[in-house]
């Protein structure tokens, strides 16, 4: 692990505020990266809103999306 490493995590959400997944949990130097929400995996998952969290460091942003099944 680098210095220069933050604490990233990527978890989503439904709509009432309950943890559904935990896509990411680590550290990670910066850099770019693409992450696959496999809703297979899930397949418990209803059609609807749910919210996305990614926080790495100090940085948090949460941002919605759209389960169409």
């Amino acid at each position: 692990m680098s210095r220069d490493d933050v604490q990233v995590s990527l978890k989503v959400y439904d709509i009432l505020g309950r943890e559904i997944a935990t896509l990411v949990d680590e550290q990670k130097p910066a850099g770019n990266y693409e992450v696959k929400f496999n809703v297979g995996q899930a397949s418990n998952l209803s059609g609807g809103i749910y919210f996305y969290q990614l926080k790495a460091g100090e940085f948090s942003e949460t941002k919605k999306m759209i389960l169409i099944k």
